[in-house]
């Protein structure tokens, strides 16, 4: 019983340890990210993805991938390449909290 209290208790310090900071996250979203995407996830140009609502998990990928260079956009590589991991983790959990101006006409 004590060893299964003792991999809970480590699982939630892992859990309170990678949480988000999602003021750092709007910060950086507002210096980077908003002059396209806008500061909330929504752009107003169709050129430009809305980010807001999407899950984390994608957005962090994307970021990582142009990042790497796995995924090919010149101009996203020369803005995920100044982002940090915890940037990055930060961004995913703003623009994921954000809701989505995107509409079906259905």
């Amino acid at each position: 019983m004590r060893v299964l209290a003792a991999t809970f208790s480590c699982f939630a310090m892992i859990g309170v340890g990678s949480a988000a900071d999602m003021a750092a996250g709007a910060a950086k979203a507002k210096e980077v990210c908003s002059a396209c995407h806008g500061a909330d996830g929504n752009s107003a140009d169709a050129n430009f993805p809305r980010l807001a609502g999407q899950h984390p998990d994608y957005i962090a990928k994307a970021l990582r991938d142009y990042k790497s260079g796995e995924r090919n956009n010149a101009i996203m590589k020369g803005f995920a390449t100044t982002l940090s991991k915890k940037d990055i983790e930060n961004l995913a959990a703003h623009f994921a909290a954000q809701t989505s101006t995107l509409r079906s006409k259905y």
